[in-house]
């Protein structure tokens, strides 16, 4: 019994921190040197906090798509340029970048620390 609690909290410490890990080939930049950027067209700009938390607020230039959606309107993305991602923390985007990548996307940046870190 002793052997089996310690097989399932190993499982649980090691699925904690891959979901914690950044994803393979996903830039994770800081907000300051995104800021430059944002009049860019050249990249996609996307919120993936819930639509509350985007209304209540946001930084002009990015679009919302709650992660919880993503998947559903991915055809709203363009996999050949590059996708910005944000939420509050960084922990969401993280997922976003995630999803992203297992849809094929080549170009993703995450915006580490999220929008608390966007002044």
């Amino acid at each position: 019994m002793t052997l089996i609690f310690y097989l399932i909290l190993a499982i649980f410490i090691f699925i904690t921190i891959k979901n914690m890990m950044p994803a393979a080939g996903v830039r994770n930049a800081a907000a300051d040197e995104l800021k430059k950027e944002i009049r860019k067209k050249d990249k996609q700009w996307i919120d993936v906090r819930t639509p509350g938390e985007f209304k209540a607020s946001h930084i002009k230039g990015f679009k919302n798509l709650p992660l919880q959606q993503l998947s559903a309107r991915i055809k709203e993305l363009d996999p050949e340029r590059e996708v910005v991602v944000m939420c509050q923390s960084g922990m969401r985007s993280r997922k976003a970048a995630r999803l992203l990548k297992k849809k094929g996307f080549k170009k993703i940046t995450n915006i580490a620390g999220g929008i608390t870190t966007w002044k």
